[in-house]
């Protein structure tokens, strides 16, 4: 047996425990996920941005806090967790304003096996579908703040919209969203 199906296992494990209310459990599962994450972001850095790391750790472990409620229990743990590791990855990449280059993220790390992709694939194809449904107008604020994690004040600034319009839009449109295709509270 692999390494990856068996850390996927624990992993997963672990958070099904902590979404249950298994408050030892999620200690656990922020402490292995603490030491993983300081591994991919040092091996992703380069040398005058690695002071950055500890940052990115913990931003990573709020965005898993704060999102917990969102990961589905049938797919693989693992491609979630690095999934959101690589947004803030990129995040700080880009907050850097320089030109780089961000290696292929190992497979192995991203996805415990090529189903897992697929399914990445298919569920990034059903958002889109989904948010085809929206206004346009909504869509952009949805797909802004929600998916693309951008500050409120920058997408008010952009849409030429006070913050509370904004709040207000993007929580109508994912109620739209939860009332047209279900949704977990």
């Amino acid at each position: 047996m692999s390494a990856l199906p068996a850390l996927e296992e624990r992993l997963r494990a672990l958070m099904l425990a902590s979404l249950a209310g298994d408050a030892a459990a999620y200690r656990k599962l922020l402490a292995e996920l603490s030491v993983r994450l300081r591994g991919y972001f040092q091996r992703r850095l380069r040398a005058d941005l690695s002071g950055h790391v500890e940052d990115l750790v913990q931003e990573t472990l709020l965005a898993i806090h704060a999102r917990r409620m969102t990961y589905d229990a049938n797919l693989a743990f693992t491609a979630w967790f690095y999934a959101i590791a690589r947004y803030k990855l990129v995040d700080l990449l880009r907050r850097s304003r320089r030109a780089v280059q961000v290696p292929v993220d190992d497979l192995a790390e991203l996805l415990a096996d090529e189903a897992d992709a697929t399914g990445e694939a298919v569920d990034r194809r059903d958002l889109e579908l989904m948010l085809e449904t929206l206004p346009e107008h909504t869509r952009t604020l949805v797909r802004k703040v929600k998916i693309e994690e951008r500050p409120i004040a920058e997408v008010a600034e952009a849409a030429q919209m006070s913050e509370s319009a904004v709040k207000v839009a993007v929580h109508r449109g994912v109620r739209a969203l939860m009332a047209r295709f279900g949704g977990r509270q």
